[in-house]
């Protein structure tokens, strides 16, 4: 599986919540730390076409998206146990 990259923000609890899924699947990631000023943030736009995180690209679905509960639903349901209906709570 090629790395999936996380464009993410320092002290962001909704970046947080899709690391602790990309570590809780054992799957390997690169981290993209992006500008804490969304104007700043023209590498996030230009692979995401918006300006918030997180962003996740995983390169072998074709997949980029954004949204931290999206993400994590996709990481389980892509990544995770196929035999585990487990609810995902991404809730703060």
């Amino acid at each position: 599986m090629s790395d999936c990259v996380l464009y993410r923000l320092e002290g962001c609890p909704f970046c947080e919540l899709v690391v602790d899924e990309l570590d809780e699947l054992g799957l390997d990631y690169d981290s993209v730390w992006t500008e804490g000023l969304h104007s700043k943030r023209n590498e996030v736009q230009t692979v995401s076409g918006q300006r918030a995180v997180p962003v996740l690209i995983d390169p072998e679905h074709g997949v980029t998206m954004a949204e931290s509960a999206n993400i994590v639903e996709y990481l389980h349901t892509t990544y995770g146990d196929a035999d585990s209906p487990e609810e995902v709570d991404v809730s703060l």
